[in-house]
């Protein structure tokens, strides 16, 4: 019975020691001796994201911190950088510590992070950094320092984040929007060890989710209803002409809605020049372009008996169509973007396939009626008059 079992305990074994190894923490680290900097750090913390952790000796005498900034998993293509931000949670306005390996050697400066459109420039930050030095090897690459704390504060708690990103032709580029990149932030007491998530959102996140919550019910909810509502209403005589009116106000909000959704995007777009999203800017171009035209067109809509009116219905719908389906296809780019909570954009799937359940039904609905009303009506003029009258579903 054991002879049985001893190779089932040796895998059990084993198993549990490649997860113990494997699992790595800050506390099981050994920097290696040969390093030109002091690695005599008293406490440390595995920071939440990004293969990440941040080690340090304190003086509260002096206000001086010896920090060890650790990222594994990493390869010479890309930068590390660990900040302070001395005012605020977020990227904006921090101070930065820089790393990368360019032409086999460490590169490593500070840089202030005044907007969101940094290129991570060296610049002297708005506290001193008597030393800084960095490492990398196996894959894995530390910057070290020592920082006198801000003045602005009397306290050991500091507003911590954290980045990393690819090179590109030698130097840093814009990094990633992943969930981990946009929540590496956290405020961590050199004091007592403690970290904690610095809570919310920055200001910049807020409004890119102010621009995809305006976008998608804009131009992905509302210009889909009040297409259908135009399409399907006015087969009903008693709706004639709410139909129109029930059209416009839904389109007209739509278009504002989506304006200002608009707006934020060139907002965002001016605070971040390094950060090229070119198909989904095109579109959204295209899109306000075409909704535009479709305002005006409005206003130049020829009545129902003018000779031009048929030649304006096939370029308004055909406009709305393309408008319809660009929007769709430029919302699940925002959300390749943005890349919120799964449950987003499965809601907004859903609210499609809706739409598309409530299209398929009236369309059958519409035409039962329109196939009755012919079979019953006797008059040429009553089988091709207005659409209030014949029950046409494409109108006039």
């Amino acid at each position: 019975m054991v002879d049985s079992l001893r190779p089932v305990l040796f895998l059990t074994l084993f198993v549990s020691l490649f997860i113990s190894i494997s699992a790595q923490t800050c506390r099981t680290h050994v920097f290696p001796s040969n390093n030109q900097v002091s690695t005599d750090f008293t406490s440390c913390s595995d920071l939440p994201h990004l293969n990440s952790f941040i080690h340090w000796k304190y003086d509260s005498a002096t206000r001086r911190v010896n920090i060890a900034y650790r990222h594994t998993n990493i390869d010479s293509s890309r930068w590390i950088a660990w900040a302070i931000n001395p005012t605020r949670t977020g990227m904006e306005g921090c101070q930065a510590l820089v790393a990368y390996q360019k032409d086999g050697r460490m590169t490593v400066y500070t840089s202030p992070i005044p907007t969101y459109s940094t290129t991570l420039a060296q610049g002297n930050l708005s506290f001193p950094v008597p030393d800084l030095t960095a490492t990398f090897q196996d894959r894995e690459m530390t910057i070290f320092a020592t920082i006198q704390l801000p003045t602005n504060t009397t306290t050991a708690v500091v507003n911590q984040v954290w980045q990393e990103g690819p090179l590109r032709n030698g130097n840093p580029s814009a990094h990633d929007f992943a969930p981990a990149n946009k929540q590496s932030m956290s405020t961590l007491d050199f004091l007592s060890g403690q970290q904690s998530s610095s809570g919310g959102v920055d200001s910049r996140t807020k409004r890119r989710n102010v621009h995809g919550v305006l976008n998608a019910v804009a131009w992905g909810i509302l210009m889909p209803v009040g297409a259908i509502a135009a399409r399907y209403l006015r087969v009903f005589n008693s709706m004639d002409p709410a139909w129109f009116y029930i059209h416009i106000a839904t389109q007209t909000s739509a278009y504002i809605i989506g304006v200002a959704g608009w707006a934020t995007g060139l907002k965002l777009g001016s605070e971040s020049s390094g950060i090229q999203h070119n198909a989904h800017r095109n579109i959204g171009i295209a899109l306000f372009i075409l909704g535009t035209l479709q305002v005006f067109a409005l206003l130049l809509r020829p009545k129902p008996d003018h000779k031009y009116r048929s030649y304006w219905n096939i370029y308004h719908r055909l406009t709305g169509c393309i408008v319809i389906v660009l929007s769709i296809i430029n919302i699940f780019k925002g959300f390749d973007i943005l890349e919120p909570e799964k449950k987003w954009k499965n809601v907004f799937i859903g609210v499609l396939i809706g739409l598309a359940v409530i299209v398929v039904l009236l369309e059958a609905f519409t035409w039962y009626i329109v196939l009755k009303r012919k079979k019953s009506e006797k008059s040429h003029h009553g089988a091709n008059g207005h659409a209030g009258g014949n029950g046409n579903p494409y109108g006039a």
